[in-house]
C-alpha cells in the first residue's frame, strides 16, 4: 500500500469554503479511480494561514498512475483550486505503508445525513 501525500496553504478566510470544496469535489475523484483504498484530509490553522494535507492510500503505483497520470509525482490540481491557494507546490510525496493498527476501543462517527 502507497500513502500519496498533498500540502497545501489557504488564507484562513477562505478555509471553510475550500474544505467544503474538497469534500464535495476532490474527495469524490480519488474515489472515482480503481486502487484508491481511502482519503484522509487534514487541516491546522496557523493565523491567517490554514494548511490542508491529503492523505490517500492506494493498492499500487498502477493505481496512482490511474489518478496522476505517468509522472505520479507531479501534483494534480483542479481548476477550482485558483480560488483557493496561496501557491501551487509542484511534487506530492508518496510512503509505502511498512505497518499499521487500528485501535479496537475506537470507531469512526457515523456519517450525517448530507455528509461524504
Amino acid at each position: 500500500m502507497i500513502v500519496r501525500m498533498w500540502h497545501g496553504r489557504v488564507p484562513s478566510s477562505k478555509a471553510d469554503a475550500y474544505r467544503k470544496f474538497v469534500n464535495e469535489r476532490a474527495i469524490p475523484d480519488y474515489q472515482s479511480v480503481a486502487g484508491n483504498i481511502s482519503v484522509h484530509i487534514l487541516e491546522r490553522t496557523e493565523g491567517d494561514i490554514t494548511h490542508f494535507v491529503t492523505l490517500t492510500f492506494w493498492k499500487d503505483l498502477d493505481s496512482i498512475k490511474g489518478f496522476a497520470g505517468e509522472d505520479v509525482e507531479t501534483a494534480k490540481y483542479y481548476p477550482e483550486d485558483k480560488d483557493f491557494l496561496l501557491e501551487f507546490e509542484p511534487k506530492v510525496v508518496h510512503y509505502e505503508v511498512v505497518g499499521q493498527s487500528r485501535s479496537p476501543h475506537f470507531a469512526f462517527p457515523a456519517k450525517r445525513a448530507g455528509q461524504s
